[in-house]
Order: structure tokens, then sequence, then C-alpha cells
């Protein structure tokens, strides 16, 4: 399934114009491919890196996705930067109870032309049944300037944690 991450009312971008991404559940992994399309010389795209675990991927360019079931409050975040590094959290209820998530993602690749970027990502969340989604970017310019991207934004500031983000929902494959 193809969505369309909207850019934050408060923000604009230099260097993307459009994110879409597509999305799959496969057994128990989600499978995305986040696209921005614009002017990819105007991104700031992090340096390749080894795939591991680092914190702070949101303070640059970074896709992400957050994961409950739809029964409690509890959900996981995936953060997967254009370097290849990756972030994992857990959450017991709105940004409480955050811990490391103890969970890989299967992968991240990326690829680039003159007017677009790709990153594909693959996780386990983790959950069993229905799953509620929040899709969601972090954009940094060449010029320092910061744009955020989600499938719906709440009032306010940018939150990708709040409970009407998880805007899509995908079901349990059939047994």
């Amino acid at each position: 399934m193809r969505v369309a991450l909207q850019l934050h009312p408060g923000c604009r971008s230099e260097a993307v114009s459009a994110i879409e991404a597509d999305v799959a559940r496969e057994d128990g992994v989600l499978r995305l491919a986040y696209r921005a399309r614009g002017r990819m010389s105007q991104l700031l795209v992090p340096a390749a890196a080894d795939f591991e675990r680092a914190d702070g991927l949101w303070k640059e360019t970074c896709f992400e996705a957050f994961v409950r079931g739809t029964r409690g409050e509890a959900y996981c975040e995936f953060n997967f930067a254009p370097s290849t590094r990756w972030a994992a959290y857990a959450f017991d209820g709105y940004r409480a109870g955050m811990r490391n998530f103890e969970v890989a993602p299967l992968y991240i690749e990326t690829e680039a032309g003159p007017d677009w970027f790709e990153l594909r990502a693959a996780a386990a969340p983790g959950e069993t049944g229905p799953w509620r989604v929040a899709l969601a970017a972090v954009i940094e310019d060449v010029s320092g300037m910061k744009s955020y991207w989600a499938l719906k934004h709440a009032p306010g500031k940018p939150d990708f944690h709040r409970a009407d983000a998880f805007a899509l929902e995908l079901d349990a494959p059939a047994n």
C-alpha cells in the first residue's frame, strides 16, 4: 500500500517537496520504502556508517515507524537513518517507559537520483494482532533547516508519538 506523508504546517523544506511510503506487512515483518522527491542537492544525508544501533538519529535526516497493537497503549518506535544506523525503542504509553527495544531492523538500504531519495527498511515489531502504524520523517536541508513529515499531524508542534498519528491499520495475516 502506498501512502503520502504530509509536511507539518509549521515547516517548509528547501530539499523535499513530497514523501511517499510503500508499506507492507508480511507475517511479522513491517516492510517500508520511503521515497522523498525534490531537490536532492539540498538534502543533508548523514554519511554512510556501520549498520548498528545509535541514539539521536532524529536530530538529522531520519525515517521513522511507530507500531502498536490495537489493545493497550504500548508501542515501539524504529528510526532508520540513511547512514544505515538504526534505533528501536519500546514505550509503555505516550512517551512513557522508554527503553531500548531489543530487536534489530532486518535491513536498511538507500538509493538516490537527482530528484529523489529512497530508503528501504524492514523490522519485526513483535505484535501478532492488527497493527496501528505511524510513519514519519525528519528531513534536514543543507542549510540546517529541518522539516517534519507524517501520515497525520496533531495540532501544535510536531509530535510523532501522539495517538492520532497512528493513522494506518495493518491487519494480521489470515491463517
